[in-house]
């Protein structure tokens, strides 16, 4: 593999981002992809790798933010799309797809009961909370400091507060995201410490009567991606039975984790689960999926319809052919291989640690884990937060990943693909190696 430490001042990339600078603000349409000094303009992609507009090739550990668990161009996935493309794109009316796919989704976890699909997680998160509201007809909801849940103004508050705004940890403030977010959104936002169950459950109860769910992610990525413990989850779930609250799951990412989501490992059952990312086989997805008395708050036949729900482009046959396909393929089998070789990862990154003497340590499970500039595996969001010294040392990390040919999510975030084997695992931990001793040999 060739390194990408010597590219010309002025290539194809460079030029495209100064024409993109003059239509798109920041010259993207997200700001996670943008790098100094300019975004990767990626060509094609095959498998696990991709080649970018000046013909490098990378390693993708990102594969599109997680949502690519088969990585790119899968035979399989792009023959099934390429025969739905031939039929039509979206319709006025229902299909086949979308019965056969709710079918397969249902199948693979007790907890999803009935299922609506849309269009991304943040959509899938914005329905569950309006669910949520409906059914219980209040219109309160809980987060935990620090997770990511989309851009919606609720599932936004706190998702990326600081030390000078976060409040004491045993009483987290509702921080907005966005200027401009309305204080009604944060008065009806209520944080809570991860994995702090008598903490949470003391802020919970000032609530009680006003709380329409619980929203919570089992191995929240920006909060630190570790697992949420098992007495945090349990605490919470006997909390929202006891007081007439719903438990929302948050299994944009998670799902991957094992063959019914991370909430069959966790052994707990939500009320509602938002889906995302993988499940669309590369296109744009969403969906619902829990309790039949509480989804069939958008039936229009039903007895108690509260909720009208449509969306244009929402099971359109394109993503729910490809995420069929993509599912089918993701087998149990696949499921552990993939968790199989995570697990090399950070035991390799590990021993790379040990080895450079480097202060860091790896967090993760399934087949995702992150790498932090940190001594200690962190415990919550504000044992995560990255210190100045620490952000410095992970850019120098990244960058020396990028320029050995590796992608990676920008906090150091690994989530793998089926088409990896030990090959390209065993690649990543030793540029991981040469990277943290370049980060040793500079302190």
């Amino acid at each position: 593999m060739s390194t990408h430490t010597d590219l010309p001042a002025s290539t194809q990339s460079s030029a495209l981002f100064e024409r993109a600078q003059r239509v798109l603000p920041g010259g993207v349409s997200r700001n996670t992809v943008l790098r100094a000094p300019h975004p990767t303009y990626v060509d094609r992609g095959v498998g696990c790798r991709v080649l970018d507009l000046e013909g490098n090739e990378f390693i993708d550990f990102s594969n599109n933010m997680c949502s690519l668990i088969h990585g790119h161009a899968h035979p399989e996935v792009t023959r099934a799309v390429g025969e739905q493309l031939a039929k039509g794109t979206a319709f006025m009316t229902a299909t086949e797809s979308e019965v056969l796919y709710a079918e397969h989704l249902c199948s693979r976890c007790p907890a999803f009961e009935k299922l609506r699909f849309v269009n991304s997680g943040t959509e899938a998160l914005m329905v569950a909370l309006k669910a949520a509201r409906a059914f219980t007809g209040r219109a309160k909801v809980a987060k935990v400091e620090g997770a990511y849940h989309g851009g919606y103004d609720y599932a936004e508050v706190s998702q990326a507060p600081v030390p000078e705004n976060w409040g004491d940890a045993s009483r987290p403030r509702s921080v907005p995201l966005v200027h401009g977010t309305p204080r009604s959104a944060l008065d009806d936002v209520i944080i809570i410490p991860f994995n702090d169950a008598e903490r949470a459950v003391a802020i919970l109860d000032e609530s009680a009567n006003e709380l329409a769910c619980v929203l919570i992610d089992l191995m929240p990525h920006r909060v630190g991606l570790t697992p949420a413990s098992p007495e945090f989850v349990g605490a919470l779930r006997d909390w929202a039975t006891r007081n007439g609250a719903l438990l929302v799951l948050d299994e944009v990412i998670t799902f991957r984790s094992a063959y019914g989501g991370l909430q069959t490992h966790a052994g707990v059952t939500p009320d509602l689960t938002a889906l995302g990312k993988m499940i669309g086989g590369g296109f744009p997805v969403g969906a619902v999926a829990g309790r039949a008395e509480v989804m069939d708050v958008m039936n229009p036949r039903g007895s108690h319809y509260v909720f009208p729900h449509s969306g244009t482009f929402s099971a359109n046959p394109m993503s729910t052919t490809a995420g069929l396909t993509a599912m089918q393929l993701f087998d149990e089998h696949a499921v552990a291989r993939l968790n199989a070789l995570a697990v090399r990862a950070i035991h390799g990154i590990n021993d790379a640690i040990a080895s450079t003497g480097a202060r860091a340590c790896v967090t993760g499970g399934g087949s995702m884990f992150r790498v932090h500039m940190k001594p200690e595996p962190p415990r919550n969001f504000r044992e995560a937060y990255a210190t100045e010294a620490e952000d410095r040392r992970l850019k120098v990390l990244l960058d020396h990943l990028f320029d050995e040919g590796f992608i990676m999510i920008n906090t150091c975030t690994a989530a793998l693909s089926t088409p990896m084997t030990e090959i390209e695992i065993d690649a990543l931990v030793g540029a991981m190696k040469s990277g943290l001793a370049l980060i040793a040999s500079m302190e």
